[in-house]
């Protein structure tokens, strides 16, 4: 009776599974229990194995349906990288280069161990995984070279040429080795996959397999079988009886499909991951991916993303020194398998965590998915795109590019209900995400906003006449031989921005009136906002011939991939909280970063200053706006003060203002009563919160800026002038006040137009960024028919060296 009862039990388990195959682990309990009905009559050891039998029918059940409702789902391929995440079925096909070592002798261990630590773990996390490998016969030579040792000859084995390396290729039978290779490379797959707790499975085929549909059959019958069981199937071809490829009729061919040629391990992996309905095959090699021509050939680009459109844009060279298949075959093979509905990636296999990281969405290899009018534009060719529209706002003249940015503030005021009513979908959906409100205001437009942003654009356009082509330096080198510094762009500009829609027209504008490519990438909550003020931007740069100029970067680019266009980008501006900044600093390795990380601003109050004075200006300081990132983090105040009423009158002027205080460590042990100490001096807050600290003096207080403060904007509030003087020569920060706050640091409040940021680098620019931030300069040389050689002792001519005036 309770074996009856633990098999309706079992029976009842699949039942559930079928219905929620997600909840097998929750299942597990219930197995328990039907162990311990089953050893009642048939012992603890048979109890678990026929509860084992019925849980490994309801997993693999299970694992037919969730692929079964997946492929019913998913009707096509994946359209773009990020998507991959999503995918169920894996084949992954290795090159012989991949897990051969350089010499052809034996196995790159670590690299192979890298590569099944990854499919592991995908098979572990409920993927099915497939692998499709080579090196078997790799493997042999390097067995049978200790065969060839004890066959050489006394003389051979002492002379000091190693033959058995020379001469392994001619005297070791391919076959031979091969079949002395399979079951030590099926040895090694199963150790390194038995590390993780994966069953692995060894299928052998050969060419003819393909070719009889009785045995075709029954081979993907057993690999759906061994799928169904969790087991992964490594499949290899039989390279020790199979004869030379002498079939060459293509298989596979369906009404409207063409058939393939399985001339190799490539198009042995398309026909596995066609017919088993797989959702991503991935063939590694030694090359990184897929290049419109040999990548040695002059104009070679690299095509991260490989459309059915480019199929006859290819050109091809070498195949792989130790493979049977080159690239030709593998982009024949991946677009066979793309046909069928199979996306593909072509990838390096020697690069660190491959699998990984294309499953991740990341840019590795090269993508292959199917052309469609609604894909996107990749997002080199944008890039390449914005340096072409900076060639042509380069040509234009400083009145036409300043038309451009009048006609783009004005569309701001024209078109602002447009504005508003997108930002009001983002501030709607921002809402139900419980997005914070210090990020909610940022993401906020106002007619009010608009109508500031207009006035900053005017002025940007108003100050650009001089921008590009100002002559810094003249020098007349020699008679009729004239040199000039001037300015130019810097070229194609990334900037990274969150949850402030208005930073796209300013940066827009700064792009435009120095003549600079743009990429803009926002954060997706400002999605809508940001579509319909790049929709401005582009009909404003339309005026003047350059729509390429500047583009949105709207699909699902990777920040990291990004970054790594060091090709396409030439300066980086991130502008966002802190975290962005400090991620963005430490992932762009090739491409300069414009910005700081933090924002620490300083005010001190001087024994000399003005109570009305200082009371004014750290409340503006710190409450005017304490997101952003000039706004005050600490206040120094000098010790005399804490006799009078200032102390107390800031600090309840504060309190009032609904700021939280902290005390630095000195004041700490003055007050035997007082805000809680801070856990650090160096810390932004970037909210109404800071901290008080005490100094002895102005000198202390230089000392605490430079060791805790992050060289952003600092202030000295006193009535003191010469003190104010060697305050601001002695601290070294971007911006040193004296008498006002610190919220000043800003490019509109300088002047400016707008800022694309606030650099605290020393190099190239420092402080709030306008347009000169965005210059660089080349020399232009004026010769009539000057040589290096006229200047020579003897050659008739001397240097002169003589500054000119600019204008």
């Amino acid at each position: 009776m309770f074996v009856r009862q633990a098999v309706k039990d079992c029976h009842r388990l699949c039942h559930i599974g079928m219905r929620a195959p997600g909840q097998i682990g929750a299942l597990r309990p219930a197995a328990a229990s039907a162990i311990r009905y089953l050893s009642v009559n048939s012992g603890p050891r048979c109890a678990v194995l026929q509860v084992r039998s019925y849980l490994s029918t309801l997993s693999s059940k299970a694992k037919l349906h969730q692929t079964k409702t997946m492929m019913e789902k998913r009707q096509t391929t994946f359209s773009d990288r990020s998507q991959l995440k999503f995918a169920r079925r894996l084949v992954v096909k290795l090159g012989s280069a991949v897990i051969t070592r350089e010499d052809e002798h034996g196995l790159a261990l670590g690299r192979l161990a890298s590569i099944v630590e990854q499919v592991a773990e995908c098979q572990n996390e409920g993927r099915e995984c497939i692998m499709v490998t080579s090196g078997a016969v790799a493997f042999g030579k390097q067995k049978l070279t200790q065969e060839l040792l004890m066959s050489l000859s006394m003389r051979e084995t002492l002379s000091p040429t190693d033959h058995t390396r020379e001469d392994a290729p001619t005297l070791v039978e391919p076959r031979a080795a091969a079949a002395v290779g399979q079951s030590g490379l099926m040895s090694l797959y199963d150790a390194m996959f038995a590390q993780y707790g994966v069953k692995i499975a060894q299928v052998l085929v050969t060419k003819p397999d393909f070719y009889n549909e009785e045995t075709r059959k029954n081979l993907f019958s057993t690999i759906s079988e061994l799928i169904s069981l969790n087991i992964v199937p490594i499949i290899n071809t039989n390279d020790a009886v199979s004869p030379p490829p002498q079939i060459d009729e293509p298989i596979g061919g369906r009404p409207g499909k063409r058939g393939i040629s399985l001339k190799d391990n490539d198009s042995l992996a398309a026909m596995l991951a066609a017919e088993i309905q797989s959702d991503l095959l991935i063939l590694m090699s030694d090359v990184d991916g897929i290049y419109n021509k040999p990548p040695w050939e002059q104009g070679a680009r690299f095509l991260h993303t490989f459309t059915s459109d480019l199929r006859n844009s290819i050109e091809f060279g070498k195949k792989s020194k130790v493979g049977t298949g080159g690239m030709d075959s593998k982009v024949n093979a991946a677009t066979w398998a793309l046909d069928r509905g199979v996306s593909v990636v072509i990838c390096n296999g020697m690069q660190e965590k491959a699998i990984k990281t294309i499953l991740s969405g990341r840019k590795v290899g090269t993508f292959f998915t199917e052309s469609s009018a609604g894909s996107s534009v990749p997002t080199e060719i944008v890039a390449e795109n914005a340096r072409s529209g900076s060639r042509v706002l380069q040509t234009l003249t400083p009145e036409q590019r300043a038309s451009c940015v009048h006609t783009l503030a004005d569309l701001l005021v024209d078109k602002q209900s447009q504005i508003l009513d997108a930002n009001a979908k983002d501030l709607e959906e921002a809402s139900k995400t419980g997005l914070a409100k210090p990020l909610l205001s940022r993401l906020s437009l106002t007619p009010a906003k608009l109508k500031n942003l207009a006035v900053g654009l005017k002025q940007i356009a108003d100050s650009s006449h001089n921008n590009v082509g100002r002559v810094l330096r003249k020098t007349k080198l020699a008679h009729g031989l004239e040199l000039k510094q001037i300015t130019v762009p810097i070229g194609v500009l990334l900037v990274i921005f969150e949850s402030r829609p208005d930073s796209l027209p300013q940066v827009a504008a700064l792009a435009i009136a120095s003549g600079n490519g743009l990429l803009l990438k926002g954060g997706k909550e400002a999605a809508h906002s940001n579509k319909a003020l790049m929709e401005l931007v582009k009909e404003a740069l339309s005026t003047v011939g350059a729509e390429n100029a500047i583009s949105l970067v709207s699909t699902r680019e990777e920040i990291g991939d990004l970054l790594s266009m060091e090709q396409h980008i030439d300066l980086i501006i991130p502008r966002g909280s802190s975290d962005l900044v400090r991620s963005i600093q430490s992932q762009a390795q090739h491409i300069p970063v414009l910005g700081h990380a933090e924002g620490i601003c300083h005010v001190y109050v001087d024994k000399d200053a003005s109570p009305e004075k200082a009371l004014k200006i750290v409340r503006d300081a710190k409450c005017d706006y304490p997101a952003a990132c000039n706004a005050m983090e600490t206040l120094l105040i000098h010790e005399s003060l804490m006799d009078g009423t200032m102390f107390t009158d800031i600090c309840n002027m504060l309190k009032k203002e609904g700021v939280k205080i902290y005390s630095g460590p000195k004041l700490s042990e003055l007050l035997t009563f007082g805000p809680p100490q801070c856990k650090t001096l160096k810390h932004e807050y970037g909210a109404l919160e800071c901290c008080i600290e005490v100094v002895k003096d102005m000198d202390d207080a230089i000392n605490h800026i430079h060791t805790y403060g992050s060289g952003h904007t600092e202030v000295i509030v006193t009535e003191n002038d010469d003190k104010a003087r060697e305050f601001q020569k002695k601290v070294d920060s971007a911006c040193v006040f004296h008498n006002a706050s610190s919220r000043f640091a800003d490019g509109f409040r300088f002047g400016l137009g707008a800022e694309v940021g606030i650099s605290t680098a020393r190099i190239h620019a420092r402080g709030p960024v306008g347009v000169e931030g965005l210059l660089t300069t080349k020399w232009v040389l004026n010769g009539e028919d000057h040589a290096a050689a006229d200047f020579a002792e003897n050659g008739g001519r001397i240097w002169l060296h003589e500054h000119l005036p600019i204008n």
